[in-house]
């Protein structure tokens, strides 16, 4: 339960833009370990995009190490890290990412075709997840033929289909109503509770609520890092309805 999947220590990203170098991230030190919730938030320019990216092993640190699982990641050739983006990092993202012309089940089968999986495998796993947030019904539906809660739903069925490490979820709830939004964070709040690690990023309090630690970045450092002791669950809401 306690065991570490994520360690940062002295992370730097500095950027050249022009004849300036933007320093984005100028020495972020931190453990995340297995099961937690964490939300990551800061305002524009705190440098938490740019964390974002490289915990989810689209870019490397300027300096610093990350290591992923045990292994230091930080220094690994592009190659390498799609491997690991795919085997140990399931990505949601604010606008879903769905091909338009593939159905929901083959949308979230597809990080298995590049994992190299057996077809029938594939299709016996998508069909797992897609039952696991509740979306079997929709399985044949193209993205344009589903609501913006029932798209987020596939993407989070693809996050999981390969059954990573990590789920790294980017304001999730960005493109969604208020009431379609606590349906979205009572998914993942699911998804926390059956074992998964997950790293929200948002921008929004009331959705960080969600999470059990909250870090805060600003001008490229951990401003804060704290325990939530006003952890927001789906209960809350239900009562909310019940007392509205």
């Amino acid at each position: 339960m306690n065991q570490e999947v994520i360690r940062l220590d002295g992370i730097t990203r500095f950027f050249k833009v022009g004849t300036e170098v933007v320093r984005a991230l100028r020495g972020v030190s931190l453990t995340i370990k297995r099961n937690e919730f964490v939300a990551l938030m800061g305002p524009s320019g705190s440098g938490k995009s740019t964390l974002m990216n490289l915990l989810g092993c689209l870019d490397t640190p300027t300096s610093g190490s990350y290591w992923l699982n045990g292994k230091d990641v930080s220094k690994l050739e592009d190659n390498e890290l799609a491997e690991i983006r795919n085997k140990e990092i399931g990505f949601v993202f604010q606008t879903f990412n769905l091909l338009p012309r593939l159905t929901a089940l083959e949308n979230v089968a597809l990080p298995m075709i590049y994992a190299g999986s057996p077809k029938p495998d594939r299709l016996e796993r998508a069909m797992q997840v897609l039952e696991d947030v509740k979306l079997t019904d929709r399985v044949k539906h193209k993205p344009n033929e589903l609501s913006g809660g029932q798209r987020q739903r596939v993407a989070i069925a693809r996050a999981l289909v390969n059954k990573p490490s990590i789920i790294l979820a980017d304001e999730p709830t960005g493109n969604l109503d208020s009431v379609t939004s606590v349906e979205i964070m009572g998914l993942i709040e699911d998804i926390h509770k059956a074992g998964n690690t997950i790293i929200l990023v948002t921008h929004e309090e009331d959705i960080a609520r969600h999470a059990h630690r909250i870090i805060r970045l600003s001008d490229g450092l951990v401003a804060s890092d704290e325990l939530n002791s006003n952890i927001r669950t789906m209960d809350f809401y239900k009562q909310k309805v019940t007392a509205g």
